[in-house]
């Protein structure tokens, strides 16, 4: 696996521990001169604290030691709450140079918590390791984008590593190995990924490179399919297979024009098959490429017309 530089980081046992009264100095207002504490206020009593406080070292571990967390009972640490004024729990806070630097009351999502680390570390002056991944990712679409598609896959291979379920990583890794034209092995990536992260957009991009990429290989030459389509231009089984090739030869604007005219001819025949592939090209796509833009804009104005 390639080395992408980024440290493993601390044991979770130095990352995240139980404070006290005793130990709150010590803990987190001396500690936070170096690297920001979030302090986790909580109670043995309190329903949020037990689904938050496991989401929030989640995100601290994650975060490989750019930040750290202190757990503190407010029932055995009332002094400390007072001081701090807080009013209900569960409260989190995050110290920096010994001052509180930000901070939130009750339960939260998973992304607003994520978000929440992350905004700690930059405020600290840090980088989180979301940071450093995405900068990674980009870097192999650039190889992807070159035509070096070995070296992309090494490389959203290593990121995946680091974080098994980053969305960009894993649909950057299939679509490297359909551009090495390694079909199998991409809808093997795809089929393995994780749940959570199935019916993101980067992998909904990528199952539909893959459909085109498996078209591709049964797609007729161009021009003996124009041919066809200009000796009959009812014959809607030949625009399409017309369709299917000239996005195959690398031309989507013209298979999108092609597949547009199917439907306004007839927009269910087969099914609707016209209006299935201009959907599986838009996918493929960006959602700012200009094909989609203006493929979508004609789509929608046969359809409300």
């Amino acid at each position: 696996m390639m080395d992408l530089g980024l440290s493993a980081g601390p044991a979770d046992a130095d990352l995240i521990k139980d404070g006290s009264e005793a130990t709150f100095m010590q803990d987190v207002i001396e500690a936070s001169q170096t690297v920001p504490i979030i302090v986790d206020f909580w109670a043995p009593w309190c329903g949020p604290c037990k689904t938050l406080g496991p989401m929030l070292e989640d995100a601290v571990k994650a975060a490989k030691g750019a930040v750290r967390m202190v757990k503190v009972n407010v029932d055995e640490a009332q002094m400390i709450a007072g001081q701090l004024q807080i009013q209900s729990i569960p409260t989190v806070y995050a110290f920096f140079k010994g001052q509180p630097v930000d901070g939130f009351q009750g339960a939260l999502p998973g992304s607003e918590i994520t978000a929440f680390v992350e905004r700690v570390i930059k405020a600290a002056g840090g980088e989180a390791p979301g940071d450093s991944l995405n900068e990674a990712v980009a870097a192999a679409e650039e190889m992807l984008t070159e035509g070096a598609a070995v070296d992309a896959a090494q490389t959203f291979a290593a990121i995946l590593g680091e974080d098994p379920s980053h969305a960009g990583a894993y649909g950057g890794l299939v679509r490297a190995h359909i551009a090495m034209d390694d079909l199998d092995q991409a809808e093997a990536i795809l089929n393995g990924a994780p749940a959570e992260i199935s019916e993101s957009a980067e992998l909904e991009a990528a199952h539909a490179q893959l459909q085109l990429a498996r078209q591709a290989a049964d797609a007729g030459p161009v021009a003996e399919l124009r041919a066809a389509v200009e000796a009959d231009e009812t014959d809607l089984q030949a625009r399409f297979d017309l369709a299917q090739a000239l996005h195959a030869s690398g031309d989507a604007e013209s298979a999108v024009d092609e597949l547009l005219e199917i439907f306004r001819r007839d927009r269910e025949w087969n099914e609707g098959a016209a209006k299935e592939q201009l959907f599986t090209i838009f996918d493929a796509l960006k959602p700012n490429d200009p094909v989609v833009l203006n493929g979508r804009r004609k789509l929608s104005s046969m359809i409300f017309a």
